[in-house]
């Protein structure tokens, strides 16, 4: 991996889901943010919107090569199943590539991995395996111990993840770096490709550099690309920006 800062933040543009998932997000937000994705420093992989955004993004990005992320049974983990069905099959037909689901972690956390199952498998089953993505966001910091982080991605894994996701960002503790590596040792033994998405807390150009590491010292140099690596964030594009253009005061801070 090059270590030259420019060169990181070029990477980084390239593996970020860009998120808009404030609750308050308005169209304009979105069509904000759809501006973003694509600029002269390159295009981020994906953005990552509320369903109800999906449509106006996929306008938005016509013709380009990011893709369209929203998120179902989000934030709680709590939805009912054929409600959490109904929005991924509109969410699709608005033209989302990628669906993000929340594992029902409290109900795993009590013991219920049959209601983790069955959420994951009803979804699995009406995400296409051409060219769409399911990715299956753990909550691993309210998961905590790193046995049950290690259980609820295997699960994922076991049951058609695409992904497996760090956190949904609205609680306390988000990604961190003991829970990814745990994580890509899920992955290392899955059998199949399956890609990680790092979410929440990831704001400056040294966070990013602290997961791409990681993976690359796990998974091998190269391993980390659009196909099997993603960043969550919202801010974080600001801080790569601003790496790529020489700014190492903004580069270094939290951006918002």
């Amino acid at each position: 991996m090059s270590h030259d800062p420019v060169d990181l933040a070029r990477r980084a543009i390239t593996l970020l889901d860009l998120t808009e998932l404030g609750d308050a997000a308005t169209d304009a937000d979105v069509v904000a943010l759809c501006a973003r994705a694509h600029g002269s420093h390159g295009n981020t992989a994906a953005v990552c919107v509320w369903p109800r955004h999906v449509a106006l993004a996929a306008e938005q990005l016509w013709g380009t090569n990011v893709r369209i992320a929203t998120v179902v049974n989000f934030p709680s983990g709590a939805e009912a199943i054929d409600d959490v069905v109904a929005m991924t099959r509109q969410a699709l037909a608005d033209g989302a590539d990628e669906i993000d689901l929340v594992l029902p972690y409290r109900a795993f956390l009590q013991g219920d991995t049959a209601a983790a199952t069955a959420m994951i498998d009803a979804v699995r089953a009406v995400v296409p395996a051409d060219n769409y993505v399911l990715k299956v966001i753990l909550e691993t910091g309210e998961l905590v111990e790193p046995a049950a982080i290690h259980a609820a991605a295997a699960l994922a894994v076991a049951h058609g993840a695409d992904f497996i996701k760090t956190s949904t960002g609205k609680t306390p503790q988000s990604a961190t770096l003991e829970a990814t590596a745990i994580m890509l040792g899920v992955i290392q033994g899955a059998g199949r490709p399956v890609g990680l998405k790092p979410s929440g807390g990831i704001r400056t150009l040294d966070d990013a550099t602290h997961y791409l590491t990681q993976a690359d010292d796990l998974m091998g140099p190269g391993w980390a690309t659009p196909a099997t690596f993603r960043f969550g964030a919202s801010g974080l594009l600001t801080a790569l920006i601003a790496a790529v253009e020489g700014d190492a005061g903004v580069a270094s801070t939290e951006a918002y």
